[in-house]
């Protein structure tokens, strides 16, 4: 499990977003730039998932609002990368 010490609200990182249904992937451009992929599951709702770099929580809060307001409802959201920014330097 990735634990990274020193996680901010402003520290970039990578993160996969599981929401149910399928999502097109000409949001991706209105979503950060992720990358969209649907995983049809038989017999069950299709699963569209979300990968990509955000600058700061700010921006994955964004993506996640958009979500919500599209009706998707959220399966997962996790952490794949941090990238802690060193003391003294800015994004």
């Amino acid at each position: 499990m990735l634990t990274p010490k020193g996680l901010t609200f402003d520290t970039p990182a990578v993160y996969r977003i599981g929401v149910q249904g399928f999502l097109d992937k000409s949001w991706s451009d209105r979503m950060n730039g992720v990358d969209i992929r649907v995983r049809n599951r038989r017999d069950k709702a299709p699963v569209t998932v979300l990968i990509g770099h955000f600058i700061d929580q700010a921006a994955l809060a964004g993506v996640l609002n958009t979500l919500y307001d599209l009706g998707f409802p959220l399966l997962k959201v996790e952490l794949l990368e941090a990238q802690p920014i060193a003391k003294g330097s800015h994004p």
